[in-house]
């Protein structure tokens, strides 16, 4: 089994990584093209989106075939060498796996349209009239979550979109085929699976209207989700690879449950949750704004450390994604602040209890794009709420300024490679618009600069593989009741490390009674320690760790 807490991951959105053909796409080359940097920043295993054939209404999250490659990515040559240059660098390839749903254009979903009984069965239709859903649920990018299909007088369920139909996991045929997909990709030598919204794989024994929510509380953590996990695991061996769980909606006990350590029916190795990321949410709606709730953010991130390091579960620790906006436009600073702001949100999240990750172009700071026209909107859940937003009333301008701040699409604009045309991405316009900013925020710049955003990454990268307090310590909070800061202490048998974030673009002063002077600075976004009448003052957006001497 792969000791997986000291190892850092990196997610790559091949769509916006690197176009190594000129077609304005990325590409498995352009991933093949950029190994040596990644190497340098020091990661251990690098995460890929999918890139399986795909209509691309998901950006590929709706799979047409588990088993090929997407033709505008590459051939399966190319994902070969991919795994095989990675391996010579010490990096695993890691592939995301959609098993929640397939695509509509999949040859199960065809064969179902057309009549196929046993077909049907691999996916949740149900009998009806064309004017009676099933239930009320709402799909995820809006919308009901059934469609009716004339043809068959019959209803299919699609939590996401239209085109993205969930498969039954009640069927065994269905988990058989998907155990396969595993071991054909095992074969190939991929080191680590990230499962998409797995937790929502086990549906209800009984469909019935939510009456109180869009109906997730019926499928998420569903009843039957830990004895299919633990049957994939079991009959694929995947136990012995690193595998992450995306889980939507999820609660702590359940989280401990898929991740729990050294059990011997382990689920996986560990868990993405959001609820972090939700403290900006007004009313707890995705597309209403409001400042974040610091205090929230620090009671979540307290909840969740201390209870999954209680019962022995392993944390996915991230703030960035391809569906997140990106975190320091989001949590840091823009402006005046932002080299501070990048670095700071990076050493909170890095130096916490699990496993790290990190997205394309965070290592970089970079920000969201902040387009001003729906024209430059590619992603079909923003696509969907601009119009939900305009008929809530929102002028023009209003629902821009919600998209801006909140759309999946400010996390995949093109990676910013250099200064030069389309930011070193493409010779050609790319598939989408860069942020503006590439002129200054890019990576050949930063790799000279011993001060720049991605040298701080690469010290803690380093500082996770050297300091097993970092990697297997235990940890426990400081400073609950200041809203402006986040701190903790990690703690082994040989070691006590204090870090300290102000998250905010005011001075703050740290209140906690330790004595500091017997810890010294070991990293920092700022020269020194700031006192001011005998106080240690954190300055705006200041992280400062200490080490017991």
């Amino acid at each position: 089994m792969i000791d997986f807490k000291d190892k850092v991951i990196y997610q790559i959105y091949p769509k916006s990584f690197k176009d190594s053909n000129g077609d304005g796409v990325g590409d498995l080359k352009g991933i093949l093209e950029k190994l040596d940097y990644l190497k340098e920043l020091g990661v251990d295993y690098l995460w890929l989106t999918p890139v399986f054939p795909s209509p691309q209404k998901d950006n590929g999250y709706d799979v047409a075939d588990y088993c090929a490659i997407d033709p505008q990515f590459g051939t399966m040559e190319d994902m070969e060498q991919l795994i095989g240059e990675s391996g010579k660098r010490n990096m695993g390839i890691m592939l995301d796996m959609v098993f929640n749903h397939t695509s509509t254009s999949h040859p199960w979903f065809q064969k179902a349209l057309a009549g196929e009984k046993e077909f049907q069965d691999y996916y949740i239709f149900r009998d009806g009239l064309p004017n009676q859903l099933p239930t009320n649920w709402q799909s995820k990018f809006g919308g009901p979550s059934w469609e009716y299909v004339p043809s068959l007088g019959k209803w299919y369920l699609h939590l996401f979109d239209v085109t993205q139909a969930d498969l039954n996991w009640d069927n065994p045929k269905v988990r058989e085929e998907l155990k396969k997909v595993i071991l054909f990709w095992k074969e190939k030598g991929i080191q680590g699976f990230r499962f998409d919204v797995v937790n929502l794989i086990s549906k209800p024994d009984v469909f019935e209207d939510d009456f109180q929510g869009d109906g997730r509380r019926f499928y998420s953590d569903g009843p039957h989700v830990h004895e299919y996990l633990k049957e994939l695991v079991r009959d694929t061996k995947i136990g012995e690879l690193v595998t992450v769980g995306e889980m939507s909606s999820t609660h702590l006990k359940d989280c401990i449950q898929y991740s729990a350590q050294d059990v011997k029916d382990r689920e996986l190795s560990m868990c993405f949750h959001f609820h972090h990321l939700k403290v900006d949410y007004k009313d707890g709606d995705k597309w209403a704004l409001m400042e974040p709730d610091r205090m929230a953010l620090k009671r979540i991130f307290e909840e969740w450390q201390m209870g999954m390091e209680k019962g022995n579960g392993w944390n996915a620790l991230f703030w960035c994604n391809h569906d997140q906006p990106r975190i320091v436009s989001r949590f840091g600073s823009e402006g005046k602040y932002w080299k501070e702001s990048a670095k700071m949100l990076a050493a909170m999240i890095h130096l916490m209890r699990g496993t790290p990750y990190i997205y394309q172009g965070e290592e970089i700071g970079m920000t969201n794009p902040h387009y001003e026209k729906i024209s430059q909107y590619r992603d079909v859940e923003s696509l969907n709420y601009y119009e939900i937003l305009l008929q809530q009333g929102k002028t023009k301008k209003e629902a821009l300024s919600i998209l801006a701040a909140r759309s999946r699409d400010n996390s995949r604009t093109p990676m910013q490679w250099s200064c030069g045309k389309n930011g070193g991405f493409s010779d050609h316009s790319p598939w989408m618009d860069l942020a503006d900013n590439y002129w200054e925020i890019h990576v050949e710049k930063q790799r000279e600069e011993p001060d720049s955003v991605f040298s701080f990454y690469k010290a803690l990268i380093q500082m996770r593989k050297e300091m097993e307090v970092i990697s297997k310590g235990t940890i426990e909070f400081m400073e609950k009741e200041n809203p402006d800061v986040l701190a903790y202490e990690r703690k082994d048998k040989n070691k006590v490390v204090m870090v300290f974030g102000n998250l905010t673009e005011h001075k703050t002063t740290v209140w906690e009674k330790k004595p500091w002077e017997t810890f010294q600075k070991v990293l920092g976004n700022y020269e020194g320690l700031h006192r001011e009448e005998g106080q240690v003052i954190l300055r705006p957006y200041e992280v400062v760790v200490l080490e017991s001497m």
